[in-house]
């Protein structure tokens, strides 16, 4: 057995990215142990041990696939603290710690900042402490104004102040952190003829999942002086992620409209297939909230959404996926192949190969993943492909859109969905860096020979 300075040291010993590990393993435990409290539930209700580590891996992972209807089963404590596990995994682990050390006044050493870059999916120490209080200063700031706005608003829904400005809390921060999940028992149905509520839900869907570099990049801008203003000028990454996101928005909206133009939106006004296609389009970026049963949508529909949930949302965002910026990468890699390119160019400037390598990486391994766990949970399920594949997308997407059935799945589904979900908010790259050998192969290299492809 271990003792406790032997375990101290093991601890110290491990990589960043095992670590890292290592925190979300206990903030998993933590989240569970929470919402299994009895405060935490409605009185008379018992949720099933698999249920609550379910719900809780889920709103770790900002998912928002759920097992249990939120609104039936947990009390206004556990409804809190559900809003309170979000937010720890919007930011990430290491990023909540951080600021709670700032907060303490502590000092930020060398190792807690190489945790910070791994759990950021940053690639250089530089400024780590000046992201972590940005990144809190935005997504606070956002936060308190969109409660406020829709707190206020919500007072024609609900009989009291309490439930108006609970169900404006707990909204804000599901779709803010992209967790997807709801308190009103039906997603944001209730307001599918409200669009003021569904564009505010669409603003802070992409705040959240748009990347937390492209809005701290955004609001220097807004809030510098015009004459700094002038010089100043985005990186790469916000260009190619906003491009990127935008495109996909739009593309998204078009084909969820056409794929169904002749099924569930035949007969409605322009204005309301409108808001359905664009709200479903920006969902699948990780949002997971829905104004909309998209059961009722075709199964042509279901397989674009799966695409679209696919690729989730930007990196050091609150959402999952292979990433907006992966995906960009390799449509313009296989592009400039194919025109007989050897560069990648993009906005006038050249991508690294590292990067391009870890693209095509992590779209291979993201492809391999959702197939063997299709494979696998298909042997297990009476569910259709379209279905499972559904299931397996919104899951490493980490959307936490459903077609009904994550309830009525079995332990051993529920438990693969739950790895895909870590893996999808952690990220590919960092998840295979866990099986990293630090040990050096040598530095001789044997003869190179070509091979034929294709």
């Amino acid at each position: 057995m271990l003792s406790s300075n032997s375990f101290f040291r093991w601890i110290q010993n491990l990589s960043p990215v095992r670590m890292i590990f290592l925190f979300y393993f206990l903030a998993a435990v933590i989240s569970t142990a929470l919402l299994s409290l009895p405060v935490a539930k409605q009185d008379g209700v018992h949720i099933d041990f698999i249920d609550t580590i379910f719900t809780a891996i889920s709103a770790l992972s900002v998912t928002g696939l759920s097992t249990i209807t939120i609104a039936d089963s947990l009390s206004t404590t556990g409804i809190i603290i559900l809003a309170t596990i979000m937010q720890i995994g919007a930011v990430g682990v290491m990023a909540m710690g951080t600021f709670i050390w700032i907060i303490l006044g502590k000092k930020i050493g060398l190792k807690e900042r190489r945790l910070i870059m791994t759990d950021q999916n940053q690639t250089t120490f530089e400024g780590m402490v000046r992201l972590i209080k940005q990144i809190f200063l935005v997504l606070l700031s956002i936060e308190f104004v969109a409660f406020l706005i829709l707190g206020t608003y919500y007072l024609q829904y609900f009989p009291t102040v309490g439930e108006a400005y609970l169900n404006g809390f707990f909204s804000t921060i599901s779709a803010i952190t992209n967790g997807g999940f709801d308190i009103t028992g039906a997603s944001l149905m209730p307001f599918r003829n409200d669009y003021f509520v569904q564009f505010v839900h669409i603003l802070l869907i992409v705040f959240g999942a748009i990347g937390f570099p492209v809005l701290i990049e955004v609001k220097e801008f807004l809030f510098s002086k015009y004459d700094k203003r002038k010089f100043m000028r985005f990186s790469l990454f916000t260009k190619l992620t906003t491009t990127t996101f935008l495109f996909l928005i739009v593309i998204g909206t078009l084909f969820i409209y056409l794929l169904d133009m002749g099924n569930f939106f035949a007969g409605k006004s322009w204005h309301e297939a409108l808001f359905y296609a664009l709200f479903q389009s920006v969902t699948t970026r990780s949002g997971g909230l829905s104004t909309m049963d998209v059961s009722q949508l075709s199964e042509q529909n279901h397989l674009f959404m799966s695409f679209l949930m696919f690729i989730g949302a930007s990196p050091s965002s609150a959402g999952g996926g292979i990433r907006t910026t992966t995906f960009a990468l390799v449509v313009i890699f296989i592009i400039t192949y194919a025109r007989g390119g050897n560069s990648i160019r993009i906005f006038r400037r050249e991508v690294y190969e590292q990067d391009l390598m870890k693209a095509v990486t992590v779209t291979l391994m993201a492809i391999m993943t959702a197939f063997i766990s299709l494979l696998l949970i298909s042997i297990v399920e009476p569910f259709t492909f379209t279905e499972i594949l559904f299931e397996v997308t919104s899951a490493f997407g980490t959307v936490g859109l459903s077609l009904g059935i994550t309830g009525d799945l079995t332990t051993f589904s529920k438990i693969f969905l739950m790895i895909l979900m870590f893996i999808g908010r952690v990220g590919i790259i960092t998840f295979l860096l866990m099986f990293k050998n630090n040990k050096h192969n040598g530095k001789f290299r044997y003869p190179k020979e070509r091979i034929i492809i294709g």
